[in-house]
């Protein structure tokens, strides 16, 4: 099989447990403060990925200073594009409570929460695919953390759109998209990227690790100290720990 062909099989794979997790979300009603110690465990794994993964290899690829730019970068453009959106509704677009706004409440907020999942997700379909280029298997952990993390941002998200008055077309069009355009990005990130020069891979790996790192700290975290439970700190832990493992085994 080709190996862009696999890049975007694994983007779509990761992608798909955003799909799962708004069915969970929309059919199941789960109390909040288990979406919020899902949502801790979710941040715990991105964050042990971005940093045993992604800045790891980065630094290795390319040393300090395309690392340190390319995370920087990375965060600075999220930041901005995330304000953009937050102006338009989609502030709080993985909140599982009544945060959300309704179509009615602001115009455009629907778009704005589409354009944001996008935003989220692109990042780490992108290093899925760039993980490819070192010519030796998928990194798997980087894929299982992706999973295991889109799991409860689907469904904190589908749960909040439900409250928000959202249809049910509305939210599974929106996350079946999501899951393909994770393919595309994966197979983008293959494809676009090869024989870029070490530091390139480099810089592009960290704006990755920088986008996502600025997406938990602001999209996943509230969430999870949402009705926080006093074990909320340590499933976060477990979270990171079940990653750290992965990449060590």
């Amino acid at each position: 099989m080709p190996e862009w062909l696999q890049a975007g099989g694994w983007g779509l794979l990761a992608g798909s447990a955003l799909l799962l997790g708004a069915a969970v979300g929309w059919l199941v009603r789960v109390p909040r403060r288990v979406i919020a110690s899902v949502m801790a465990f979710g941040a715990g794994v991105l964050l042990s990925a971005v940093s045993f993964e992604l800045m790891a290899e980065a630094h290795e690829r390319g040393g300090m200073t395309p690392t340190a730019l390319g995370a920087a970068g990375g965060a600075a453009a999220y930041t901005l594009a995330n304000i953009g959106l937050a102006r338009r509704g989609a502030r709080h677009r993985k909140r599982s409570g009544d945060e959300q706004p309704s179509e009615h409440d602001q115009p455009g907020s629907g778009s704005a929460i589409a354009v944001g999942a996008l935003l989220d997700g692109v990042p780490e379909s992108v290093v899925i695919g760039a993980s490819l280029l070192t010519g030796g298997p998928i990194s798997l952990v980087t894929v299982v953390a992706v999973f295991l993390s889109n799991v409860p941002e689907g469904l904190s998200s589908a749960a909040g759109m439900r409250q928000a008055g959202r249809t049910r077309a509305y939210v599974f069009a929106l996350w079946t998209a999501i899951a393909l355009v994770s393919g595309v990005a994966a197979v983008a990130g293959y494809t676009l990227l090869g024989g870029a020069p070490p530091e390139v891979l480099a810089a592009i790996t960290a704006l990755a690790a920088g986008a996502i790192l600025a997406m938990i700290t602001d999209t996943m975290v509230p969430e999870a100290f949402s009705d926080a439970h006093l074990l909320v700190g340590l499933v976060t832990v477990a979270g990171f720990l079940t990653a750290f493992a992965l990449s060590h085994a």
